[in-house]
């Protein structure tokens, strides 16, 4: 990673950022009601980072030494087989933070994180980080909350793939990526391809866009380089809460 824009108040010691990367972590939930001094505190410790798409962060299997915010740009979580198979299990995007588990448990990472695009980050080193949160409880505490999101995330998406069909578990991906980044109602563009789709749903991309195709003939969604936009909402949550039907229905 390569450490960028950052400048030193030689006086304090204190690293400066531009407001706008500052904004970015200050309106995370985890961090907005942290006291202006507690954020100053915290901005201390953050590193900067520039990454290009494709560069590894992380590997399942790496020690847990940073928490990662980010600031522009999209990680993807994911784990991979043997025999070159991949699964995401997140799309982490601006203004959301990711390797928290590893840090606060102080085992290894659970997947590998890698930028999906060209990123810009914060990095807070485990060892700063952890007496920082035990001398603020209440951060502790959004942190339990942060984690019981991500057990009900995982939990609904084991779900998908046992109990759904495709179109549903399809529909289902594409209304969860909406309403995470909370895509306003003329704004529905999702910047995911077929091929991160069908990596997080368990089936073939030939399936994907099969699938995508039929629901773009009834103006469910349209197809675009890189990314799906959703026009109708409606069937698709219709869809999922079926929980059956047949492909390419």
């Amino acid at each position: 990673m390569v450490m960028t824009g950052v400048l030193h108040d030689q006086k304090s010691g204190r690293r400066s950022f531009p407001s706008d990367k500052l904004a970015m972590l200050r309106k995370h939930p985890y961090f907005c009601d942290l006291e202006p001094g507690a954020f100053d505190q915290l901005c201390r410790y953050a590193k900067h980072s520039t990454l290009k798409r494709g560069a590894t962060i992380f590997s399942k299997g790496d020690p847990g030494n940073s928490l990662f915010a980010v600031i522009s740009g999209t990680v993807k979580m994911s784990i991979s087989s043997p025999d070159g198979r991949s699964a995401i299990f997140n799309l982490v995007g601006a203004g959301e933070i990711f390797g928290e588990i590893a840090v606060l448990d102080g085992q290894a990472r659970t997947a590998d994180a890698t930028a999906n695009t060209n990123c810009e980050m914060f990095v807070i080193d485990r060892r700063e980080f952890l007496p920082f949160v035990r001398s603020h409880p209440e951060l502790a505490m959004k942190f339990v909350e942060l984690l019981c999101g991500r057990v009900r995330w995982t939990s609904d998406q084991v779900e998908q793939v046992i109990l759904q069909n495709l179109p549903g578990r399809l529909a289902s991906a594409l209304i969860r990526l909406a309403e995470k980044h909370k895509l306003e109602p003329g704004d529905r563009t999702i910047a995911v391809t077929q091929q991160e789709i069908s990596e997080m749903v368990g089936m073939t991309r030939e399936s994907i866009n099969k699938q995508l195709r039929v629901w773009a003939t009834r103006s469910w969604v349209r197809l675009e380089h890189g990314a799906i936009v959703v026009l109708d909402a409606e069937p698709l949550q219709a869809l999922v809460e079926a929980g059956s039907g047949n492909e390419a229905d």
